[in-house]
């Protein structure tokens, strides 16, 4: 495919482009994002109020005795228009923000990315990869890491999405469908990858309890959806590529550079890289090969190489070993302390690789310089910390009234009323779980809720709970990339910002909404073909169909 239709064609309005520019018109009509959700955190206040004043609640489809289940088996929402709500808001106001996942993540990355970007490594990276790369692929190999970047899912948030803006930028490409063309791909793409991330164990863990609410000897694993992941991987990727090429360049047009700080337009971009600087990354190199191998090291298995005085407690007794990043007790490598904390492999990474580089081509000569490079770098992000804020405390409110619960098991409830059975129900799940995600865009927290419901319901209609889950990801991972809900919305539009000072939240969402409808449409088809057309496994021994 080729990247330069974008480029080079009139720009045409065609009727799905100005479809966009309404949804971006509308969208822009809605206050700067800081007020917006300031707004949407008081709206849930005093919506909490009238909903617990009706006394709206739903039967809670969790087993009774459950963790977090109400004595009555029921989901009551929870006002906070009341002094308990007040006391409650003022205590955890801070704690709300400071305890915001999405936050330590950034900052703490970002220190070590300054490093490397005041070191210059970032910009010969990108020079050396841009200025030497086949044009025509640059499109797809940022969709398709994107992709691969979800076994580690920060590190496409905090490195990738920027890191694509500056290349489109090099290449004279608008900045900001380089960031749509990586965040379809980190979020957007979430369900889809050629490995097994952290989250598949968490999701397959909340399915077969689900499951055996049915069948109490049922066993759900991680790989259980592998097979159609690695499948959805080239299929997303040819997706998003061409949704980039043929839809979102063209409707963002010629970028305009007065519209962005100047800090990100960096015109040295397209210098040729200098053999000083080759220098520099060939060490920057090795260095990367030493961090690996670290890395490598403390997950050897057990039996691995052992060192004097280390050792493993397994059911009680003391195992030689090393693996010191493995789980201590069960020496899983995907549930571990290495994937939990690996935040912390991405500050090492870019302050071992970005002093490595400063100090061979002579930017990194004091430590005066290396803390120059984490400040700025944090320096940067004001905007970013001042919307989590606010957006903490919406997501806060919103978890403690349990109007998120109430609407996902209302809508699981809305698709058991209709009655429709095979690929037309799934079809339906798909969107339901879609409609969810956009107030409820934590994937486990919404599957957890949902699971519960579907994975009985569907099983009694002859359906596995591998497939289930594999449906339910599809409908998950496409709005992630258009609803405030994601944990990392505030962080890329705080990105795009830096490119188009003007830009509001309606136009992200117009720029990504291209994405979720194709993703949706496109991904379902290709699983009622794969499960009901193929009659292929969503997974290593996973079944299509379920005997009750």
């Amino acid at each position: 495919m080729s990247d330069s239709p974008a480029q080079t064609k009139t720009q045409k309005r065609n009727a799905f482009t100005r479809f966009l520019d309404g949804v971006e018109w509308l969208g822009d009509l809605l206050p700067h994002p800081v007020t917006l959700f300031a707004v949407l955190a008081a709206g849930i206040v005093v919506l909490s109020g009238l909903f617990g004043w009706m006394g709206l609640a739903v039967e809670d489809p969790r087993p009774a005795g459950a963790a977090g289940v109400a004595e009555d088996g029921m989901i009551r929402t929870v006002s906070l228009m009341n002094g308990d709500g007040l006391r409650r808001i003022f205590v955890n106001l801070v704690d709300n923000f400071t305890d915001f996942a999405p936050l330590g993540v950034v900052l703490v990355a970002m220190i070590g990315v300054g490093v490397a970007e005041k070191s210059g490594l970032l910009s010969a990276a990108v020079r050396s990869m841009v200025l030497g790369a086949p044009k025509h692929l640059v499109t797809v190999a940022i969709v398709f890491a994107g992709i691969i970047s979800n076994t580690a899912s920060e590190v496409g948030y905090v490195v990738l999405i920027p890191l694509a803006a500056a290349i489109f930028y090099a290449l004279d490409r608008h900045p900001l469908a380089g960031m749509a063309a990586a965040f379809a791909g980190v979020s957007g793409g979430y369900s889809a990858n050629l490995l097994i991330g952290t989250i598949d164990p968490l999701l397959a863990g909340i399915t077969e309890e689900a499951a055996q609410l049915i069948d109490p000897t049922y066993s759900v694993i991680a790989t259980d959806n592998w097979y159609f992941m690695v499948a959805s991987t080239f299929l997303i990727t040819t997706i998003g590529s061409l949704v980039t090429i043929y839809i979102v360049e063209p409707k963002l047009g010629k970028y305009d550079s007065s519209r962005a700080e100047e800090a990100v337009l960096d015109k040295s971009m397209m210098d040729a890289v200098s053999p000083l600087e080759k220098k520099g990354l060939r060490w920057a190199g090795v260095a990367l090969l030493g961090v690996l191998g670290v890395m490598a090291f403390t997950m050897l298995p057990r039996g691995g190489l052992v060192l004097p005085g280390t050792s493993l407690a397994i059911g009680g007794e003391f195992i030689p070993g090393w693996g010191v990043m493995r789980d201590p007790l069960t020496q899983d490598a995907m549930d571990s302390p290495f994937f939990d904390g690996f935040v912390v492999w991405i500050l090492i990474f870019f302050m071992v690789l970005g002093y490595t580089y400063g100090r061979v081509v002579g930017t990194m000569k004091t430590d005066r310089d290396v803390i120059d490079g984490m400040s700025d770098a944090l320096a940067s992000l004001g905007l970013y910390i001042v919307l989590v804020f606010f957006a903490a405390q919406f997501v806060a409110f919103f978890g403690w009234t349990n109007l998120g619960a109430i609407f996902a098991v209302s809508g699981a409830e809305f698709i058991k009323e209709t009655g429709l059975s095979g690929p037309l129900v799934f079809v339906m799940f798909i969107l339901m779980c879609a409609v969810i995600n956009l107030s409820l865009g934590s994937a486990s927290a919404q599957w957890a809720v949902t699971a519960p419901i579907f994975v009985p319901m569907l099983m009694l209609v002859g359906y596995s709970p591998e497939v289930i889950q594999a449906a339910y990801r599809i409908g998950d991972s496409s709005t992630n990339i258009i609803t405030p809900m994601m944990s990392y919305f505030g962080l890329i539009f705080a990105w795009a910002a830096r490119y188009d000072r003007d830009l509001g939240v309606g136009g992200l969402i117009a720029i990504m909404l291209p994405y979720t409808i194709f993703f949706l449409i496109l991904w379902t088809g290709f699983f009622v073909l794969w499960t009901f057309g193929l009659g292929l496994p969503v997974g290593p021994g996973a079944t299509t169909y379920y005997t009750p």
